[in-house]
């Protein structure tokens, strides 16, 4: 038999190594807990008592070169809620949806969900807000917000871009510069208690949102805003399928216009502005949504690349004349078409060939021929150093994003055949920005600048935070050649093929182009690039225009489709800029003749205005573009009262609605 005694101590043991055992285990859990998990659970902690609702910090405006506002962050409010703290959900929900005209089971299943914080609705008037600030309604906050606002609507879209939802950007200036334009957000942090109700004695703190900074473009509202009217009507009278065009200053690179016709409207980036687009959109899946958005958003000029044509024969012309292979007088003779490697390449005049011509006379006439020999005298060496020393190696570096890149055939293998096709631009891809660059830089006596589009960063009391400086990129051909090609370029439009784009009082130069266009790798049959660029004065250079149609229909050549509209923009660009004309005694009495003096018709209704310069046979554009009534009064004008212009001229009325 047992002895009790010892079964006891048996016993005590077994409980005492048991007791030990859990307290050691305790101690290890306690030591976990502290040790290895404490930071993690003092964060959750600090979670659970403490709400942190976002300030949103008001994003910068973006201005044009002359302080006129493109994009601005108007201030609306936000509604948040926190559901633990609402006594009576249904209550909540029904209040709400009255003030915000939402349906009431939408916003009840909103402010039902288990979270700490959820976001009842963004951008709300002052009006609503106000209204639900009265209903002091437990567990519901309103936070100053802002929405971005863009008060010329597809005005300059494609260079400004526009935001998401939430204020970033996604598209332009507003991506490119996001981190400069958003700024820091601010919070509003209160203690709670483990219900999420605010405690009476918690601590409260208000961190304030810093703004962003301020974004000055480069861009002028006016000479946009000549750009777009005369891009919308050659879209309307060439019937292509887009047409883009820059205007850039050659000295310091600033790009002063920028737009892509058709464009959106970046107040609604997502819904296309033509009514028959917006209906085929609403019947798209959301993959097919996708690439429209991606179509609508892309900047042409900047990202995408096209068989520049005959605008690329001031290239070869450039290298030419810099290597001294010819000179403007330099004779030669086009039968219509050159043999290279065996190979039978025509000129576009093939059938009534130019025949006997010097230098400035073939460029006059845009005559494959003469250029195939002139890249044939350089050589591959030579001309592809001028590819490069003209940046179409390498990007602009223009900021603004989604950058292309040329393409160009390796020197290696293209072969005579690829020499002769580039020197009248075909086989090469270059983008629109990478040509208007280069050709600035015959416009700037030989400089190549990097464009640019931004001048500047403000801040809101208007001090300079940071400059952008135009910058020297390298001397690409010398003072002298640069005038002898300006000089060329005159006589294409006085002369040559370049005549539409003339201006009377004014020295123009220009290039037409023309180009098959390549589609899914082919060269597509009927579909083609028609182009013009232009320098307006060859004898001081003020701008630099080019204009691209892609796929006019009927007429294809960039004679009677680029160049109409280029002399529009010129003619108004050079007005503006107050470039004084030089008449010659002929233009002088047929400008007397078609002259008049603009009438003043500041003050008066729009109504008004419009009659009286319809007498003086004048249009005018107004500022804003979109006018809904004609009791609007006239505040300014440009040109001002006085100032003689051509009949048919246009005047722009900014008027105060």
């Amino acid at each position: 038999m047992s002895n009790p005694s010892i079964i006891n101590k048996k016993r005590l043991i077994v409980a005492l190594f048991c007791i030990c055992l859990v307290f050691f285990g305790l101690i290890f859990r306690l030591g976990w807990i502290q040790v290895v998990n404490g930071e993690k659970l003092r964060m959750l902690a600090v979670q659970q008592q403490t709400r942190d609702v976002p300030i949103t910090a008001r994003r910068g405006t973006i201005y044009d070169r002359n302080g006129k506002e493109l994009a601005v962050s108007v201030t609306t409010f936000t509604v948040w809620a926190t559901p633990s703290e609402i006594k009576s959900k249904e209550v909540a929900a029904k209040s709400l949806s009255d003030i915000l005209e939402l349906e009431e089971e939408e916003v009840l299943k909103v402010i039902s969900q288990k979270r700490a914080l959820v976001k009842v609705a963004k951008w709300i008037d002052k009006d609503k807000a106000n209204a639900i600030v009265k209903e002091k309604l437990r567990g519901i906050q309103v936070a100053q917000d802002f929405k971005r606002f863009y008060p010329y609507g597809n005005f300059a879209s494609h260079v400004i871009g526009h935001t998401r939802v939430d204020n970033q950007g996604i598209a332009g200036i507003e991506l490119k510069y996001d981190k400069v334009l958003s700024g820091l957000p601010g919070r509003w942090i209160k203690n709670t208690d483990a219900a999420g109700r605010q405690l009476a004695y918690g601590i409260e703190k208000y961190y304030e949102p810093v703004n962003g900074l301020n974004v000055v473009l480069t861009i002028d509202e006016v000479i946009q805003h000549f750009t777009e009217k005369a891009v919308e009507n050659a879209l309307v009278k060439t019937g292509s399928n887009r047409v883009m065009a820059i205007v850039m200053a050659p000295k310091t690179g600033d790009i002063l216009a920028m737009t892509v016709k058709p464009d959106y409207d970046p107040n609604v980036p997502r819904l296309p502005l033509d009514e028959d687009e917006r209906e085929k959109y609403e019947a798209m899946e959301q993959s097919e949504k996708s690439k429209l958005w991606n179509k609508m958003w892309r900047n042409p000029m900047v990202s995408d690349t096209y068989e520049p044509g005959s605008t690329f024969k001031l290239i070869t012309s450039a290298a030419g004349l810099e290597e001294g292979v010819i000179e403007p007088n330099s004779p030669f003779y086009s039968p219509g078409y050159a043999i290279v490697a065996g190979q039978k390449i025509k000129c576009w005049r093939h059938y009534r060939p130019h025949g006997h011509q010097t230098f400035t006379e073939a460029v006059q006439n845009s005559c494959n021929p003469v250029f195939m020999e002139v890249a044939q005298r350089l050589g591959p060496e030579k001309f592809y150093k001028y590819l490069d020393a003209f940046g179409f190696k390498e990007k602009t570096g223009i900021d603004l994003p989604g950058e292309g890149s040329a393409i160009l055939q390796n020197m290696n293998s293209a072969g005579p055949v690829g020499l002769a096709t580039m020197s009248f631009g075909q086989g090469i891809s270059i983008t629109p920005i990478q040509l208007i660059n280069a050709i600035s830089s015959v416009a700037n006596d030989g400089k190549l600048m990097q464009p640019r589009v931004v001048k500047e960063l403000i801040d809101d009391s208007g001090n300079v935070i940071h400059r952008y400086e135009p910058k020297f990129v390298r001397q690409v051909i010398s003072e002298k050649t640069a005038k002898e090609l300006r000089l060329i370029m005159e006589s294409v439009v006085s002369d040559g093929s370049g005549k539409k784009a003339y201006i009377p009082g004014f020295r123009i130069g220009g290039k037409t182009g023309t180009a098959d266009k390549v589609v899914d790798g082919r060269y597509a049959k009927g579909k083609v690039y028609s182009s013009f660029i232009a320098v307006a004065p060859v004898n001081d250079p003020e701008i630099v225009v080019l204009l691209v149609c892609d796929e006019p229909q009927g007429t294809h050549f960039g004679s009677l489709t680029a160049a109409p509209p280029v002399q529009e923009i010129a003619r108004d660009t050079l007005r503006y800029m107050e470039v004084e004309p030089q008449y010659n005694e002929e233009e002088k009495k047929k400008f007397e003749k078609e002259n008049v003096a603009i009438p003043e018709v500041r003050s008066l209704k729009l109504s008004e205005a419009a009659k009286i310069l319809s007498e003086y046979k004048l249009e005018y554009n107004t500022e804003p573009i979109s006018v809904n009534d004609g009791n609007g009064i006239v505040i300014d004008q440009f040109p001002k009262p006085g100032s003689e212009v051509k009949q048919d001229s246009i005047v722009i009325l900014y008027v105060k609605e």
